[in-house]
């Protein structure tokens, strides 16, 4: 009966309802909310009436502007962090239905409305209820961690404490490493500790935060560093807080030019040099899924890292803040 009910109030709203809100960015750092038509699924395609996006940082050189984007965008892009309720379902899906609360892997999603293949959906379970969930995010910290391999007693040096650099935290400490967290703002050093990191390092003086990591690991250095700013400097650095055998992991996302990395260190070394980020799908829906069975376990907490939110009509404040990261700005959302 429960069923048969949601499926009939869905297809009352899609009659009622032909027009969403979706944020348009028109050129660079200028995004207007418009009425648009509301999508309809294809076959093996779900529509989701989104209850929020997460911001994400890939999304700042659209935003900025550089010269291989072309404006406007499409409506509700570059929004791939969403989470809501399936509305309407296309032909031939199953295993998903209207009324099931899902992360959905899309690129539309700064709307009310955005549409998924039936296959990039994770349904959310009932302890989560209420809770915010950026399924790409979360799942994307999971892959990363996996690929680290981090094991119990080894020493984790984690630069950039941002949303993923505080999930990454948590997860090596979940599994037994003593971790040393390094970042820029005081702020961000407080958030590592609070997610267990065992010492903090504030990333100002290069080669005083060597000195200091090789103090920390009497000269050893880190059997795993990952890297999570997406600059050169630290993706430098990171090298050199690398042990001998050891494993950088780079999970900063480097989008904006050519890269100059001492090889020279690395080959001497003998590092291991894992790219963390995941290109399939599929694995980034894994991702997701180990992230919901991470969260109902306690593995990691996410919560306390949702430091802002923002509604449609005020994401260009979101993207003003995304950008100039204001004291206690880890992870924005967009909730609708």
């Amino acid at each position: 009966m429960h069923d048969t009910l949601t499926t009939k109030r869905s297809k009352t709203a899609d009659t009622r309802t032909a027009t969403m809100k979706a944020a348009v960015l028109e050129a660079p750092q200028s995004i207007n909310v418009q009425e648009v038509s509301l999508p309809e699924p294809k076959a093996g395609q779900v529509r989701i009436r989104l209850q929020g996006c997460g911001l994400c940082a890939s999304n700042l050189p659209v935003w900025e502007g550089r010269e291989w984007f072309s404006y406007p965008v499409a409506a509700g892009n570059p929004g791939h962090e969403g989470w809501g309720v399936v509305d309407a379902v296309g032909e031939g899906v199953r295993g998903v239905r209207p009324g099931d609360r899902v992360a959905a892997l899309s690129y539309n999603a700064y709307a009310e409305y955005d549409l998924a293949d039936a296959d990039k959906v994770v349904k959310l379970p009932e302890s989560l209820a209420g809770k915010p969930f950026p399924g790409e995010p979360l799942g994307c910290a999971m892959n990363i961690f996996k690929r680290s391999e981090v094991k119990a007693g080894q020493t984790v040096a984690i630069l950039g404490i941002g949303f993923l650099g505080a999930l990454l935290v948590q997860l090596a400490k979940s599994a037994g490493a003593k971790v040393i967290a390094v970042s820029q703002r005081e702020f961000s050093l407080a958030v590592a500790r609070e997610c267990g990191a065992d010492e903090v390092i504030k990333m100002d003086d290069h080669y005083k935060i060597i000195e200091k990591v090789k103090e920390l690991t009497n000269g050893n250095f880190c059997e795993r560093v990952i890297e999570c700013t997406g600059k050169e400097w630290p993706l430098n650095l990171a090298g050199e807080l690398t042990a001998e055998r050891g494993r950088l992991i780079i999970a900063g996302f480097h989008q904006d030019g050519m890269r100059q990395v001492n090889v020279q260190l690395w080959n001497w070394r003998g590092l291991d040099v894992i790219n963390a980020h995941e290109r399939d799908p599929k694995e980034y829906i894994k991702g997701i899924q180990a992230a919901v069975e991470a969260v109902e376990a306690g593995t990691i907490n996410p919560d306390r890292l949702y430091t802002h939110r923002y509604t449609l009509d005020t994401i260009d404040k979101a993207f003003e803040n995304l950008t100039n990261r204001p004291d206690g700005f880890v992870k924005a959302l967009i909730t609708y």
